[in-house]
């Protein structure tokens, strides 16, 4: 019951600070107009993804029999993420494999820096690469493996993914599907490639329904581990630390 408590004051903290921006927004906007301030236009507030991925009704005729191009386009217009960015599957130093932000690092700026600072210096100064349909395509067709980054710079989601891979991620996944059909939210179980844990997938077809789903996801999980919740926030603040 604590970590039920625990998530009832971290979402009632969430809702407050979002009424708090609310209301900041509009007294700008007030200040704006009280000095014949024009509002930015509409698109430059948009996220990438809005702007040129297609959406999901506009190609579900796509089928096996479709084009590279259309297959492409399916698969963005479900994972979508971060537009400038992606990660890409490495093998590290012992063996194991992990993902990382995949870019180009400027070695003559990170050499000369002191070796405390070089992992600081490299995020300031690398170069990252953009998610782009050749990419997707090198991914479809097994020559590479990538991961999105869900969280958008302005902390929404296209998606949501929890991820279950504990002793017990049977039951817990299963409960969590369980509250997603009491919350009449549409969601999407699949087991991970090890085969020793899950994923449950939300997609949603406006970015702002994210939030409105996962404060009602929250509440409902009484029976979903500690670990699903720590998981999404690591997620959340390692998608941050690549800004």
């Amino acid at each position: 019951m604590q970590d039920l408590r625990d998530l009832r004051a971290r979402l009632e903290s969430a809702l407050a600070e979002g009424q708090r921006l609310r209301e900041e927004a509009r007294q700008l906007k007030a200040l704006l107009a009280q000095h014949s301030i024009p509002l930015p236009e509409v698109e430059a507030l948009q996220s990438p993804s809005e702007r040129y991925l297609p959406a999901p009704a506009d190609i579900s005729q796509v089928g096996t029999l479709s084009d590279n191009a259309a297959k492409v386009a399916l698969f963005r217009s479900l994972f979508r993420g971060r537009e400038d960015v992606y990660a890409e599957r490495w093998r590290m130093k012992d063996g194991t494999w992990a993902y990382r932000p995949a870019g180009k690092k400027d070695w003559q700026a990170v050499l000369a820096s002191r070796p405390e600072d070089h992992k600081k210096v490299d995020r300031e100064t690398r170069t990252l690469y953009a998610v782009t349909d050749e990419v997707i395509r090198q991914h479809l067709t097994g020559k590479k493996r990538i991961g999105i980054y869900p969280l958008l710079v302005d902390e929404t989601w296209w998606l949501l993914a929890a991820d279950f891979d504990k002793a017990t991620w049977q039951e817990d996944s299963l409960a969590f599907l369980a509250t997603c059909k009491r919350a009449r939210i549409p969601a999407y179980l699949e087991r991970s490639r090890s085969g020793n844990g899950g994923h449950v997938w939300i997609w949603h077809c406006q970015v702002g329904l994210a939030l409105n789903i996962l404060d009602r996801l929250t509440l409902g999980c009484c029976r979903v581990s500690q670990a699903a919740v720590t998981a999404c926030q690591a997620a959340k603040d390692r998608d941050r630390k690549i800004r």
